[in-house]
């Protein structure tokens, strides 16, 4: 239970620290940033997996690069469900899913969080 915890108060502060640095994110209230730090986890725990399959061909072809869309279109999907939540569009959206994979990189280093 503490290490979901863990998890979902990391992909909160990576959408907040997301919002403050990029225009193009927008949350309404700290209720929209946890539910969709909640979502966030959750649709790279599920879907990511299954989208990751479907498309490696292209991930071998663009040498992982394309992962970046695959964490852009769930952040879309998560501001689309999520009310109080936006973000900007596509191309924003690969930005802030560039942003936000380096980071967690960074504090799943620092916190030692990776996955077992």
């Amino acid at each position: 239970m503490i290490r979901f915890l863990t998890f979902w108060g990391v992909n909160t502060l990576l959408l907040w620290a997301a919002a403050e640095l990029f225009a193009s994110v927008r949350y309404s209230g700290l209720g929209a940033l946890l539910i969709a730090g909640l979502l966030f986890g959750i649709a790279h725990a599920v879907i990511k997996p299954i989208l990751v399959v479907l498309t490696l061909p292209v991930t071998i072809l663009t040498l992982g690069l394309f992962l970046l869309i695959i964490n852009a279109l769930i952040l879309l999907l998560v501001a689309f469900v999520v009310p109080g939540f936006d973000v900007a569009g596509f191309w924003p959206a690969v930005g802030v899913a560039l942003f936000i994979s380096v980071l967690s990189l960074v504090l799943n280093m620092l916190f030692g969080l990776q996955r077992r």
